[in-house]
């Protein structure tokens, strides 16, 4: 308990020490020790609700035995999976068998369809005139 508290009234400390010393440049003395105390209460609090979070995450689940699991009856308090082993699909997929080969197959580039127009040139030059002078 006291350490608990001795680590919230270090981190109030810490928050004071640095804006009474940042504010101080600014500010009266008057002015930098009121926000350095009203820092002293935020640093305070945000200590102790930092200290209950990590409370909170790090216990142990009630009734959880670190002990051999499947002795106690344990099996099933956590999720337990494994996944299923797929190295000779992955192998596979890594390396094709010899009956899958592509050998005789060679290189075929690719041939796309060529954009031509079917229009009279007459009739795009007159089209892209009319489109300019809108």
């Amino acid at each position: 308990m006291i350490g608990n508290i001795r680590f919230n009234l270090l981190a109030g400390l810490a928050g004071f020490v640095f804006t009474f010393l940042f504010t101080l440049r600014n500010n009266l003395w008057m002015t930098s020790l009121n926000r350095a105390l009203i820092a002293f209460v935020i640093w305070f609090a945000l200590a102790y609700l930092l200290r209950w979070v990590f409370t909170l995450a790090f216990k142990p689940a009630e009734g959880f035995d670190t002990s051999d699991e499947s002795a106690n009856g344990q099996l099933g308090n956590r999720l337990d999976m494994t996944t299923p082993d797929e190295d000779k699909e992955l192998m596979n997929l890594i390396k094709p068998e010899p009956e899958q080969s592509q050998e005789g197959r060679g290189f075929v580039p690719l041939n796309p369809p060529k954009l031509v127009s079917t229009k009279d040139p007459e009739e795009l030059a007159k089209a892209v005139r009319h489109l300019t002078e809108k």
